[in-house]
């Protein structure tokens, strides 16, 4: 019983993780399926988020500050994410994409070096979300079950917005066939950076979620930008329900490889990368026609 409890106390840890990596992921993948950017400063943007928390938290959070600094990062995160959307608009090699926000991402890690230092700080999450309850019979801390509670409604929140709404619509008819929705009088331009800039909104509220748990240091922004490729590769690029799907095996698969196979758990991921790629190589749910729905 005592073995049970430990690796399902581990498979929820795995949610947790699964969940704060699909909310950095849904971003990367939305805007690769839209703007067909590939955004290699999206990690940067996450460690700005976590920073957020360490600037505004760190020194004990109340509530109030807490969905202060939500605000903050998401706000940073959009303007952030526009800004990448000016910059990559005339870019369409998907080469000359990744040099370009793989400068911007080096320019704010070592801004975020010269104001943070090296050192690692840790974010503490909110009091009233500080303790701990059981689960199957061991302690666990509420903070992490909170973390899968937003993960779950931020990608259903997510999916009403993208299906069942004007908003989008017009998002997937833009990515269907942006010329005929220019014809209607919308600018897809400003469609275009909407999405650059929620995903990475997403990225910075991702980053200040993981902060209680990951920390904020520099290479978090390397470590989560790799996380979120490996889930867009797994689940297929461009796709909602593939980041879903890959945030959740990369989340267990961590958690669990390195309960039970810590001295291989870097390779476990690239193994089921590799595995998901042979077996199915545009990823386990592949959006239709590029537009991830």
């Amino acid at each position: 019983m005592e073995l049970f409890s430990a690796y399902a106390v581990t498979a929820v840890n795995g949610l947790a993780l699964g969940a704060v990596l699909f909310i950095v992921a849904i971003g990367l993948s939305l805007v690769f399926g839209t703007m067909d950017v590939l955004n290699l400063a999206h990690g940067s943007v996450s460690l700005i988020g976590a920073y957020v928390g360490v600037a505004l938290l760190g020194g004990g959070a109340s509530s109030a500050m807490s969905l202060v600094a939500v605000l903050v990062a998401a706000v940073i995160g959009l303007l952030a994410g526009i800004l990448l959307a000016v910059l990559t608009q005339s870019v369409t090699n998907h080469l000359r994409q990744a040099m370009l926000t793989l400068g911007v991402a080096m320019i704010v890690a070592d801004l975020l070096l010269i104001v943070f230092g090296a050192d690692v700080k840790s974010v503490p999450p909110p009091p009233f979300l500080s303790g701990e309850v059981p689960v199957f019979g061991a302690p666990y801390p509420i903070y992490r079950l909170l973390m899968i509670a937003i993960g779950l409604v931020v990608g259903i929140g997510l999916w009403l917005i993208l299906e069942k709404t004007r908003i989008g619509a017009v998002v997937r008819a833009t990515v269907a066939d942006r010329a005929m929705v220019e014809a209607t009088g919308i600018r897809t331009r400003l469609v275009l950076a909407g999405v650059f800039g929620g995903g990475a909104a997403l990225a910075a509220v991702g980053g200040l979620i993981a902060a209680p748990l990951l920390g904020a240091q520099p290479g978090n922004d390397d470590l989560v930008l790799l996380y979120a490729l490996v889930i867009v590769v797994i689940g297929g690029l461009g796709s909602f329900k593939g980041a879903a799907v890959g945030a959740l095996l990369v989340g267990q698969v961590q958690t669990v490889g390195v309960s039970v196979l810590a001295s291989y758990a870097s390779f476990l991921m690239f193994a089921v990368m590799a595995l998901v790629l042979l077996l199915k190589p545009a990823g386990l749910l592949p959006a239709r026609h590029g537009g991830g729905h």
